[in-house]
């Protein structure tokens, strides 16, 4: 409630009260026909105060406490229906609609707002369910799905770079150690010395930042796996690979193929960034069922990044994520600050087929 009408209800609250109050002395008064008795009863002290000040502090604090009280009433009724918004913008439709389904608070369950969140709330999971089935029947191209031509033609990408670059960075790597070794034997001075081992560093970061692409053009599919099964699997091969300790803590949560589809390359996309972009030596995978929702984390110790620009100028790595996130109903928040980290964090409503028909 505004403090225009905060004040305008404190002042009618008042006033009624006094007049309520005044009402056995005017109704005497005139009964009386003797107006003198109403001068002299408001102005008769009680403690050296007469009595027409008390009722005025006394009609005061009264109507300050109905104020406080209504101000409390509405700013709670408003955190209610604001908490149902926030609900369904963070994609929690389905715990939504299960809470509105329940009996309302005050007993307002057939207000005309509780009616059109409940009507919402339907609507919302029923296009989330009609969204998840048809996540699982791809668009087909000529034969094949979007994503059959898009895992191709990464695969040649990857074999192409495999092929030429990589074998050659490991080449390189090779002679530049042969070259330090020399140095070594010949006495060379330690200022090239020096550049040899920066030129070494480079290479050894160039091959970690390959290895990172060539997991994101040639990512693994589940292959009948379970999704916590798949995830598992990626992350011990990840770590025989690359220097970078990982922990994990997951639920095994069932979702339809699609889902898990998506929820998987997600994980391969911020597995892949974090690699190449974040300089992280520890990450942290969860993946877990809260209610009707599955929530997926990952969160490095990585020199992370500014939100407002990354925003402005974009990343394709989060916009596809994104992508991906919302072709299921689903939700992302990214939180990073420089030098401190970056969590990532996929919340997807679960549907059941059988719900969809």
């Amino acid at each position: 409630m505004s403090r225009f009408r905060s004040a305008w209800l404190f002042s009618l609250i008042t006033l009624g009260t006094l007049v309520f109050a005044g009402i056995p002395i005017l109704s005497a008064a005139y009964l009386n026909s003797d107006w003198q008795l109403l001068r002299y009863t408001l102005l008769q002290e009680f403690f050296n105060m007469p009595l027409i000040i008390y009722l005025i502090i006394g009609a005061a604090i009264f109507s300050l406490l109905i104020v406080i009280l209504v101000n409390w009433f509405f700013r709670h009724y408003e955190q209610r229906q604001l908490s149902q918004v926030n609900s369904i913008i963070q994609g929690n439709y389905v715990e939504l609609q299960a809470k509105t389904k329940a009996p309302m608070e005050y007993g307002w369950q057939d207000s005309l707002i509780d009616k059109r969140f409940q009507q919402l709330n339907e609507k919302v999971v029923s296009l989330q369910q009609e969204l998840q089935v048809y996540s699982n029947q791809p668009l087909r191209f000529e034969g094949e799905t979007r994503e059959q031509i898009l895992v191709g033609e990464r695969h040649r990408l990857a074999r192409e770079l495999h092929d030429s670059v990589s074998q050659q960075l490991f080449a390189a790597m090779m002679m530049l150690s042969a070259l330090s070794e020399s140095a070594q034997q010949n006495d060379i001075a330690d200022n090239y010395q020096q550049i040899i081992t920066k030129i070494e560093n480079v290479i050894n970061q160039a091959q970690s930042e390959m290895r990172a692409l060539l997991l994101h053009l040639r990512p693994t599919n589940l292959e009948g796996r379970s999704l916590k099964e798949g995830i598992i699997q990626l992350l011990k091969e990840l770590q025989t690979k690359i220097k970078i300790k990982i922990t994990w803590d997951m639920d095994d949560v069932k979702l339809q193929s699609g889902v898990e589809d998506n929820l998987f390359r997600i994980v391969q996309e911020l597995l892949s960034n974090t690699l190449r972009h974040a300089n992280a030596d520890q990450m942290q995978v969860y993946l877990k069922q809260v209610n009707q929702t599955v929530v997926l984390r990952v969160v490095d110790n990585g020199v992370g990044f500014d939100m407002a620009q990354q925003e402005k100028a974009g990343s394709y790595g989060l916009t596809n994520i994104q992508e991906r996130a919302e072709s299921v109903g689903g939700t992302v928040k990214t939180i990073s600050f420089k030098n401190q980290g970056t969590s990532v964090e996929i919340r997807v409503p679960i549907v059941s087929e059988e719900e969809h028909d």
